[in-house]
């Protein structure tokens, strides 16, 4: 396993305080906020902890603050209802005594129903597109030289993208983004908090796919961008170290935010999850 998914599986391995009140750490970085898909998965994990038997089928949730990165992040769980089918949870993320981050989430006891989903698009496979380091690597040299450690630097999760955008000046596209997305090493076989991980995972290139259209990257000082809210469906079951197709849109960008959607396909085709996005988009003059 590489260190740096191992530092992510430790990340999501909270330290529980007391009944439904869990801490979680934050990562050794230079970075000016948290990581909104760092809170999404913390706070997913926490939820789970006091739930048996049922599995996570949706999570609904909105961003309130910046994430202090030089301290932990506490989340409190509310056990609102607790039924047969489904079970409901709240949790609320604090640093320094405020709210930075509040998630709802839904559990379901596994049954039978009718089924069917909509086709995965017809997309080179992952195998057929560069790794992502070889195409960071050739492109580095368009990043400023104080930003090229952090952008060669390894990452848990591995993105091929299918239409790859230059970082800097790309040149205005339809609001269509398409990705390959697995961990960067295989998971044991026992490991059980797959959801935890793509619900991390969401939050990586969702939102940009509103900056298409308007030649903007997340690079660029001029681009002022932030989460607001998220939401995600768990559809089918799934591991998060096998390829999974992120299959993404954005129908309207106004009033300084983007609104984003995205559903997500095993490899062999399955509809494994959808998610949205609304984030601030804002250009500095």
């Amino acid at each position: 396993m590489s260190d740096t998914l191992k530092t992510l599986l430790d990340l999501l391995d909270l330290e529980n305080l007391e009944t439904d009140l869990f801490q979680g750490r934050v990562p050794k970085q230079s970075r000016r906020r948290v990581f909104g898909g760092h809170v999404i998965g913390q706070a997913l994990v926490a939820a789970i902890r006091t739930v048996e038997e049922h599995s996570a089928h949706s999570l609904h949730a909105y961003f309130l603050r910046p994430g202090d990165p030089k301290v932990p992040i506490m989340y409190e769980v509310d056990r609102i209802r607790d039924g047969r089918s489904f079970t409901s949870r709240r949790v609320v993320a604090r640093q320094h005594d405020r709210a930075i981050y509040h998630m709802s989430v839904s559990f379901q006891v596994d049954e039978k129903g009718v089924e069917h989903q909509i086709e995965m698009p017809n997309v080179p496979k992952p195998d057929e597109l560069p790794d992502e380091m070889e195409r960071r690597k050739s492109i580095a040299h368009l990043m400023p030289e104080d930003a090229r450690d952090r952008f060669l630097s390894e990452r848990p999760i591995e993105i091929r993208p299918i239409n790859p955008r230059l970082p800097f000046n790309p040149e205005p596209a339809p609001p269509v983004s398409r990705y390959w997305v697995r961990t960067r090493t295989i998971l044991p076989p026992e490991f059980d908090q797959h959801e935890c991980l793509l619900a991390y995972a969401s939050d990586m290139t969702l939102a940009e796919t509103a900056l298409w259209p308007h030649g903007m990257t997340w690079y660029e000082d001029q681009t002022v961008s932030a989460s607001l809210d998220h939401s995600m469906w768990f559809h089918r079951p799934f591991r998060s170290d096998e390829w999974l197709l992120f299959d993404q849109s954005s129908p309207s960008s106004f009033g300084g935010k983007g609104l984003n959607f995205g559903n997500i396909f095993s490899a062999d085709g399955r509809l494994i999850a959808a998610m949205t996005q609304e984030g601030m988009v804002r250009q500095r003059g």
